[in-house]
C-alpha cells in the first residue's frame, strides 16, 4: 500500500528524501499523453484531505442534490487501521473530519462523517464515509461539485490523473492494463489498473481518486506500488495471471477499479449489497 503519512515520512527521513507538501499544486505529465491538453481540465475541485491519506467527495451518476453526500477514500486509510483480509465493514459510526479543497487546491471548508458506510481491503481497497451533509449544501456553501464515479470499466489507454488531496499534487500518466490479480502481503485485489510509469505517487496519495483526463469522471482509487522489488509483500504487490504466473514490476504503481460501486448503492446514498450488479464483497 502507499503508506499513511505518519509511516511515509518515517522512510523518507532514513533515505533522506523527505517531502515536504508543496504550498501550490505541481503537475508531472507523461510524454505519451494522447492528449495532454485535457490534463488542464483537471484540477482538486471536489478532493478532500485526510490526516494520513487522500480522498474525495463522489456521487453515482444517479444521484440527486439532496442524498447524504459520500467521500471514498482507501480501506487501508481507516482511522481504525487495516481491515484484514476477509473482512467488511459496514454501516460503522464515525467522526472523521476531511479537508474539502477547490480547484487550486486551497481548503475551503472542513467536512465531517457520520458513519463508515462501507470499507474493505478484499478484492479492493476501499472505503465510503457518509457526510453529515448533502451535496446540494455543499455545493450551495462552496459551489463545489462532487466528482462521479464512472460506471463503466475503464479502457488501457485511457490518460489519467491522480488527485492527491493530501500533497496538493498531481500525477498525469496512461493506464497501462489490468492486473488480474495483485497480491500485497495478506490481501488480494482484483482487475486492479495499473498506471504507465510516469504516475510516481508516493505515500499520503493513497485514496486520491484517479480521473479520467477526457470526462472528468473518476475510474480507480489510487493504492500501492511495488517500492523496492519485492515479490508479493508489504509495499511490493506482484501481478498474478489467470494461471498462476507472478510478474514484479519495480517502481509501477497502481489503483482498484470504481465501476462497480454505483450498482451497489440506492436512493439517498443507501448500501445495498443484495442489490442486482452489485459485486461488492459482504460481511
Amino acid at each position: 500500500m502507499k503508506k499513511p503519512l505518519l509511516a511515509t515520512l518515517g522512510a523518507l527521513m532514513i533515505t533522506g528524501t523527505g517531502l515536504a507538501a508543496p504550498a501550490v499544486a505541481a503537475t508531472e505529465t507523461d510524454t505519451a499523453t494522447t492528449a495532454p491538453t485535457a490534463v488542464q481540465a483537471v484540477t482538486f475541485a471536489g478532493t478532500v484531505s485526510l490526516s494520513n491519506c487522500s480522498g474525495s467527495v463522489v456521487r453515482f451518476p444517479d444521484s440527486e442534490d439532496d442524498d447524504p453526500a459520500l467521500v471514498m477514500s482507501n480501506g487501508h486509510c481507516l482511522e481504525t487501521g487495516f481491515p484484514a483480509a476477509g473482512e467488511v465493514i459496514v454501516d460503522q459510526a464515525s467522526t472523521r473530519t476531511f479537508g474539502l479543497l477547490n480547484s487550486a487546491g486551497t481548503r475551503v471548508a472542513t467536512l465531517r462523517a457520520s458513519k463508515i458506510t462501507y470499507a474493505t481491503m478484499t478484492d479492493t481497497d476501499v472505503s465510503l464515509y457518509q457526510l453529515t451533509t448533502t451535496y446540494g449544501a455543499i455545493k450551495s456553501s462552496y459551489g463545489i461539485s462532487p466528482l462521479t464515479l464512472n460506471d463503466t470499466h475503464p479502457v488501457a489507454g485511457t490518460a489519467i490523473t491522480v488527485v492527491s488531496g493530501y500533497w496538493k499534487r498531481t500525477y498525469a500518466c496512461n493506464v497501462d492494463g489490468f492486473a488480474y490479480r495483485l497480491k500485497e502481503g495478506a490481501w488480494t485485489w482484483k482487475d486492479s489498473v495499473r498506471y504507465t510509469s510516469a504516475c510516481q505517487t508516493i505515500g499520503g496519495t493513497s485514496g486520491s481518486p484517479v480521473i479520467d483526463n477526457a470526462t472528468g469522471n473518476v475510474v480507480a482509487v489510487n493504492n500501492t506500488g511495488n517500492e523496492d522489488g519485492g515479490r508479493c509483500t508489504d509495499n511490493n504487490p506482484c501481478e498474478v495471471d489467470e494461471n498462476g504466473t507472478v510478474t514484479v514490476r519495480e517502481g509501477i504503481n497502481y489503483g482498484q477499479e470504481t465501476y462497480q460501486i454505483p450498482a451497489c448503492f440506492g436512493l439517498d446514498s443507501k448500501l445495498d449489497l443484495n442489490a442486482s450488479g452489485c459485486t461488492l464483497p459482504k460481511p
